[in-house]
């Protein structure tokens, strides 16, 4: 677009603004996603505006807000899907000029799609991690959540359905040669289905977890090899597995913020919350749902947030509170294992699928609470 001159550019009604917008999205899509380029990702964000002034890069953040604007985006959409508009760049530009600009639009467009699709699938193991936390949890436990009609969406099934309609729609209609992608960027996501995906990611949901548990903690990296050895070699697995869980939770909690510090993070961003403190020999005390929720936020302070039409803008916010919840059923449902262990394959089964929730929980907590932050970032968006 910038090699078109601004009164054609103005005559096409391209705004500068729209230029700036594409100019920067595609260097930054462009190094995200240079294979080549051995350094993480965060130097290559800042290499691609080394060179930008704070002045032009409030132009171009300002660019980004007015080309994002939903009424904007949709007069975009609008207007490239005209034939009459087509028609009418095509006999401003002419025949080989029009070709040209359409072939380099198109060449921009695989970059920006490589870049989005192995962003999309970045996102799989927390979405796979989100859904086993959710599934653990009752509807009754969840009837609070604020919106609640979020929950009965299968995340993993939107995010594969995403990433089909990126692959169907958008890459195969654009010059991928022309970018650095692989042949498992090209390839569908869950070609064997959703079961099979989610089965491959949960191992690399549990490896994430144990890491992020051993920086907070590392000895109790151990609770959990424990309960896996006991339900493969032990003939009371499930109970002993179930107890080195429950110890697991109740330990990463309590050694990460104090009751006093759960009684004061409380009383600061909850005061009056039904559920949080509670009795015990005279004594106020937090109660299992105000460690969880310290926990998932770190300690620090709930941001306040406005009302809305699914939000009624108080309380923990939607992702901290399903986690929470999560946390508090997880262990609810392990302290019922404790004391029923008949060894059976399905008590087995059952506290696997625990064990799974419980692995994806923690792996959210530790991220969205910054108690367990990513030593370095990925090199790159991979491929999956």
């Amino acid at each position: 677009m910038r090699t078109l001159k601004p009164g054609l550019l103005e005559t096409l009604r391209i705004t500068e603004s729209a230029v700036l917008v594409m100019e920067a999205l595609v260097s930054l899509c462009k190094a995200l996603t240079n294979d080549s380029d051995p350094r993480p990702w965060h130097e290559r964000v800042d290499d691609c505006f080394s060179g930008v002034t704070e002045e032009q890069l409030k132009a171009i953040f300002q660019a980004l807000v007015d080309e994002c604007e939903g009424e904007q985006l949709k007069r975009w959409v609008e207007r490239f899907k005209n034939r009459s508009y087509s028609s009418f760049v095509e006999r401003i530009l002419g025949a080989a000029t029009y070709n040209r600009f359409i072939d380099a639009l198109k060449q921009d467009g695989a970059v920006i799609a490589l870049a989005v699709r192995r962003g999309v699938r970045a996102f799989t193991p927390f979405v796979v991690a989100w859904n086993d936390a959710v599934e653990v949890s009752s509807r009754r436990q969840l009837k609070d959540v604020q919106p609640a009609n979020i929950l009965t969406v299968n995340a993993v099934e939107v995010l594969v359905a995403l990433d089909d309609f990126l692959g169907e729609k958008v890459i195969a209609a654009l010059p991928m040669e022309v970018t650095s992608a692989k042949n498992a960027d090209l390839a569908a996501l869950a070609p064997e289905g959703v079961d099979d995906l989610v089965a491959n990611f949960r191992s690399m949901v549990a490896e994430a977890s144990v890491k992020r548990v051993e920086r907070v903690n590392s000895p109790l990296v151990r609770k959990i090899r424990g309960a896996r050895d006991a339900l493969r070699f032990s003939e009371d697995g499930v109970s002993q597995a179930a107890n080195s869980l429950i110890e697991l939770l109740d330990r990463i909690m309590r050694e990460s913020f104090a009751p006093a510090e759960v009684l004061a993070w409380v009383d600061a961003n909850l005061p009056g919350g039904e559920e949080l403190t509670h009795e015990v020999q005279g004594q106020r005390r937090p109660t299992k749902r105000a460690e969880a929720l310290c926990f998932v936020y770190g300690g620090l302070p709930i941001i306040p947030r406005e009302a809305s039409e699914n939000d009624n803008g108080k309380g923990p916010d939607f992702i901290h509170d399903v986690i929470a919840i999560a946390l508090v059923s997880i262990r609810n449902q392990l302290q019922k294992m404790k004391h029923a262990d008949r060894g059976t394959p399905e008590e087995k089964s059952q506290l696997l699928s625990i064990l799974a929730a419980l692995e994806g929980a923690l792996m959210l907590g530790l991220a969205i609470g910054g108690l367990s932050p990513e030593p370095e970032a990925p090199d790159e968006l991979a491929a999956a």
